[in-house]
């Protein structure tokens, strides 16, 4: 059996994989970044007070999320100001390598010649000690092919019955957006974000999309969490919302100026503070960088500060209709009706 690939995926199949196969050879183009995993029972007394005093959950969330923000954000988003929290991340990294491989070799070829954070690193308590068991192999030789019965790199061939993908997915060229979405004009927001930049106000909202909110978008994720961007764009959608109900309205679009705005402090941000561009990502492979060359996924700004611009952001950045009127105020669109989006459709709108 063989697995290609060494990011999140793979670092979760592999030990799994090492379990039930009696060979197994994982082929690595890179190296990936792994911390020890804090994973143990809860004891049936703590579990007791988590269900009588609901906020004792709440503090030992805020505990993790805190030693995340501090390892992953204050490490990776602002590298220039504290270089020193990354290599202590990569040192914590090294360490929990070195406890589980002995061999220098073996480690050495384990280890990212990139700075912590230029590609997503992972938890795991097993991953580094699969390599050291006698059926499991790691080739480092590049893939040349893959044929019907085996896998030839650049020092031979090696024969398979069984081969698991793990190589990830092509995030930049075909699934930001994963389906096709028309805005005003005819605008198809994948070949608009391709030819341009990618951007979203807020990470939430593109202007010449109206009444379209996407939840994963270019500068959305924060604080390296599903919880925390979700939350931060839960709390954006219902300040516009709520907005909308207080002025009559059931169109929404975010202005060009507060979309440009917004893009120009995220790569201000990501170009003068993150590990992203002061850091060494050339080897990193990363999908982070989308094909302009810029890392345009993470939010550049703490989980607090995202908080605060999702619950406190100027609704004079959106512009407010009702149906059958442009949010210029005017009706229809200049040179005709607006253009068809396949956004979310207010309920009652004769104009979609």
């Amino acid at each position: 059996m063989a697995i290609i690939g060494t990011g999140a995926t793979a670092v979760q199949l592999t030990p799994e994989l090492a379990r039930q196969a009696s060979a197994l050879t994982v082929h690595q183009r890179t190296p990936i970044w792994v911390s020890p995993k804090p994973d143990h029972p809860i004891p049936p007394a703590i579990r007791t007070l988590f269900a009588r005093l609901p906020f004792a959950q709440r503090a030992v969330r805020w505990l993790g999320s805190a030693i995340l923000e501090l390892m992953m954000i204050s490490g990776v988003v602002r590298y220039k100001q504290l270089r020193v929290v990354n290599r202590l991340a990569e040192r914590w990294c090294r360490r929990h390598l070195h406890r589980q491989v002995r061999d220098p070799e073996l480690r050495r070829r384990l280890t990212p010649d990139y700075s912590f954070g230029c590609k997503r690193p992972t938890f795991s308590n097993d991953y580094f000690r699969t390599f050291t068991r006698p059926h499991v192999r790691l080739e480092t030789s590049p893939i040349e092919r893959v044929d019907a019965s085996g896998v030839v790199t650049a020092e031979g061939r090696a024969e398979i019955d069984v081969l698991v993908l793990a190589t990830g997915f092509d995030l930049w060229d075909t699934n930001f957006p994963a389906f096709e979405v028309i805005g005003r004009e005819g605008r198809d927001l994948g070949a608009w974000w391709r030819q341009n930049r990618f951007q979203a106000y807020e990470g939430v909202t593109v202007p010449g999309f109206p009444n379209y909110l996407s939840l994963n978008s270019p500068y959305s994720y924060s604080g390296l969490s599903y919880f925390t961007t979700i939350e931060c764009q839960m709390a954006h959608m219902r300040r516009l919302f709520t907005a909308m109900r207080s002025r009559g309205s059931s169109v929404f679009e975010v202005t060009q100026r507060a979309n440009d705005e917004f893009l120009q402090r995220m790569r201000t941000k990501v170009a003068r503070s993150s590990v992203f561009s002061l850091g060494h990502c050339a080897t990193a492979h990363s999908y982070y960088f989308n094909q302009h060359g810029e890392a345009t996924l993470l939010r550049p700004t703490s989980t607090v500060s995202a908080h605060r611009a999702a619950n406190s952001f100027p609704l004079s950045d959106y512009d407010f209709s009702s149906p059958g009127v442009t949010p210029t105020g005017r009706a229809g669109a200049p040179g005709g009706r607006p253009g068809r989006s396949t956004a979310p459709r207010p309920a009652g709108n004769p104009a979609w």
